[in-house]
């Protein structure tokens, strides 16, 4: 007998949805590695990594800036309350509306920076290839 029938409690069985399975099914072997940089490589990924990061600071601070400085600006004009648009104060719209695409306008500047940075000719005047290195 089995079961309850034989006083123990019935057996468990895991149930999974097949792309469980399947995804569970990928991750067999050992963990990917990352590859050994040489010297050189290893120092400017790093110089890359520093001035992108100096870049992202800057990005970061100009949007909270902007997200602290937007509701400031509208309590010293409070003249954009009475100003509709589509029958909505003006000020509502540039709290509920202007934020996004500036955020957006801000995230493609700053990948644009960041892209400028690993091509080698980022917007700080430096020359990356100008210390006789071998970039691409």
């Amino acid at each position: 007998m089995t079961g309850r029938a034989a006083g123990r409690p019935p057996r468990r069985v895991a149930v999974t949805s097949p792309q469980t399975r399947v995804a569970l099914a990928g991750r067999r072997g050992p963990p990917a590695r990352a590859p050994r940089l040489a010297l050189p490589e290893l120092e400017r990924a790093e110089e890359i990594r520093r001035r992108q990061l100096r870049r992202a600071v800057t990005a970061l601070l100009a949007g909270a800036a902007f997200l602290v400085g937007l509701p400031l600006v509208l309590d010293l004009l409070p003249g954009l309350d009475d100003v509709r648009l589509l029958g909505v104060p003006v000020s509502w719209l540039a709290v509920a509306v202007l934020p996004w695409p500036v955020l957006a306008g801000m995230a493609w500047w700053q990948l644009r920076r960041a892209e400028a940075i690993e091509d080698g000719h980022g917007d700080d005047g430096r020359d990356d290839d100008a210390d006789g290195g071998d970039a691409p």
